[in-house]
């Protein structure tokens, strides 16, 4: 298990993430829950970020109040399934820039391949915010920090809904820098690299394709 891990058990989110676990919740109610979850990881996530007082008028009286300080944000999905946790998030940190990872699993192999990249020029000014919502076989988020790395980046978080203990695993002996926030951490994986009992495929359910 990583040493680097937030787990985050609010009774909120574990409620919600209860919700889309069933397999009776619909594609639109989903879609909404995953949302919802992101925008509360996306105040965990963030918890540590530096602050400066700055010199503010109030309607009543001049203050020294506290701003966000140092490195600006950019937030990275690595798709598809991680738009759906990229919304969430810019509805919390709407100034961030945003990066996208096209990423797909080969069936046989359990391989990522990717088919898409486009992050910003300054990236490596930036602290780096990469979602997904799910950690299975840590392949994916690999090759995405990887890439990520590759581009310049130096500070970067993963947020994703669950995990599993062989992706964690797997992402911390890759990548010990990376800080891992996450909803839940779930029994195992099949021999089919689907977190188990997880809450099925997150794209799938998202979009409504199976």
């Amino acid at each position: 298990m990583t040493t680097n891990l937030h787990l985050i058990n609010h009774p909120l989110i574990q409620h919600k993430l209860t919700l889309m676990r069933s397999e009776d919740t619909a594609t639109d109610n989903f879609r909404r829950l995953l949302r919802e979850i992101s925008q509360m990881l996306a105040y965990e996530v963030t918890r540590d970020l530096p602050t400066e007082l700055i010199t503010i008028k109030t309607p009543l009286a001049t203050i020294q109040s506290p701003a966000i300080s140092g490195k600006k944000l950019c937030m990275v999905s690595i798709m598809r399934a991680g738009n759906g946790m990229l919304d969430g998030m810019l509805d919390v940190l709407p100034s961030a820039r945003v990066g996208y990872i096209g990423l797909y699993r080969d069936p046989e192999t359990l391989e990522p391949v990717e088919y898409y990249f486009k992050v910003p020029d300054d990236i490596g000014e930036r602290l780096v915010i990469v979602v997904d919502p799910m950690l299975a076989t840590g392949n994916s988020a690999i090759a995405a920090l990887n890439r990520l790395k590759e581009n310049g980046a130096v500070s970067m978080k993963y947020v994703c809904l669950l995990a599993a203990p062989e992706g964690l695993a797997a992402l911390q002996d890759a990548h010990p820098d990376v800080p891992v926030t996450t909803a839940a951490v779930d029994e195992y994986l099949n021999d089919h690299g689907y977190i188990v009992p997880g809450l099925g495929d997150a794209g799938d359910r998202m979009f409504g394709t199976k």
